[in-house]
């Protein structure tokens, strides 16, 4: 069966500049994507009538633009949020709430300026039942799903070190990249530890910046000044927004439900996917993802990375940005992702990989609490 993208993304930037930015403020940020994707694309603020952000909600972002929106989403599920928007507006653009979507983000993650901070709540679920045995924050509490799935599956401590000196590989070949030097095994392990088994290059680092993407129907596209990229399926997921009741330390069922959702709609299997974009906050998210969606056999993915399958010429190329465990980490890292995708769709990308026609990005909100998947292709049309 022959399907048809009815979607694509037709602009695609991040903001100027990225990484520690004490001088530039959060919604300076999201504006200068923004501008940034819309001039990408050849239109004008004023041809923009959907809006979706978070970290700041999309009337206030709009509001700072000139935009007058009729149709907005502020979804705020954490990193991943991106890719719900970008499912969202796919639905509001094929049901006609609106024309031309501009999915933006801007995060002041590293420099904190004009962010607001988030408060610590005691009442909170987390803060009731979580912290007081010491699980506090994304280091101590994402570290306790990958102590299970080492006890479970044999994964080592080299294998989940590989994950960043892959990533670095990539990385060096990104001038955007905060840390572009070569790193081993061997120097990850013994470098200062976060939280077992997590020492600090495998915990993303901490920058500012942003990306946005515009949106428009696909028989719109060819009329932009870019090559469009077409969204073949996108995927949400959810689960418990206490990591303490996964349903399993060893997968992700938001991870599986997106996956599951995004491969649904685009009628396609892992096997016709050329390139991946993990999100990899800390170094573990891409070993559970690739199981988690269908790469690799569960259990396999650490040796599936150890033998460079994502590396440099692997089969399976992956996080070719460096990822967030190098290049860049503002707090929410999903659009930096599917911006990758666009990137090497387009053929533009820094690390280039040849012959890309599918790429898939991947997300993860709090701690596995939530979940995003989108597939994009360089054809409007496949079987």
């Amino acid at each position: 069966m022959t399907r048809r993208a009815q979607v694509a993304v037709v602009g695609a930037a991040e903001s100027s500049r990225i990484g520690i930015l004490p001088e530039i403020s959060q919604i300076q940020l999201h504006a200068d994507a923004a501008l940034n994707a819309i001039a990408d694309a050849g239109l004008r603020i004023s041809d923009i009538d959907g809006i979706a952000s978070t970290g700041d909600s999309p009337e206030v972002v709009a509001d700072y633009l000139g935009i007058k929106p009729v149709w907005a989403d502020g979804t705020s599920v954490g990193g991943c949020s991106f890719m719900v928007h970008l499912r969202h507006a796919v639905a509001a653009l094929e049901s006609g709430l609106c024309s031309t979507v501009l999915l933006t983000h801007g995060q002041s993650g590293r420099s904190m300026i004009g962010r607001t901070r988030p408060s610590h709540r005691s009442d909170s679920l987390n803060g009731q039942f979580e912290e007081p045995y010491g699980a506090a924050g994304p280091p101590s509490l994402l570290s306790i799903p990958v102590l299970r799935y080492m006890k479970t599956y044999g994964l080592t401590e080299e294998q989940l070190a590989m994950v960043v000196v892959v990533q670095r590989e990539w990385a060096a070949l990104n001038p955007r990249a905060l840390l572009k030097d070569p790193i081993t095994v061997e120097q990850v392990l013994g470098a200062k530890m976060i939280s077992y088994p997590l020492r600090l290059p495998q915990c993303c680092v901490v920058t500012d910046g942003g990306g946005a993407l515009v949106l428009v129907k696909a028989d719109r596209a060819e009329d932009h000044r870019q090559r469009p990229v077409y969204v073949l399926g996108a995927g949400e997921g959810y689960g418990s927004p206490m990591l303490s009741q996964m349903e399993d330390f060893t997968t992700s069922r938001a991870f599986r439900t997106a996956g599951a959702a995004a491969f649904s709609q685009s009628g396609i299997t892992t096997e016709a996917v050329d390139h991946l974009m993990l999100y990899d906050a800390f170094a573990h998210l891409p070993v559970f993802a690739l199981g988690d969606l269908g790469f690799v056999k569960r259990g396999e993915a650490g040796a599936f990375i150890s033998d460079r399958n994502t590396a440099i010429g692997g089969r399976l190329p992956m996080n070719t940005t460096g990822g967030g465990l190098s290049y860049t980490h503002t707090g929410m890292y999903g659009m930096f992702a599917m911006l990758e995708c666009v990137r090497q769709l387009r053929g533009t990308a820094s690390a280039q990989v040849p012959d890309v026609k599918i790429s898939l990005a991947h997300g993860i909100g709090g701690m596995f609490s939530a979940s995003g998947t989108a597939i994009f292709s360089s054809v409007r049309s496949w079987s």
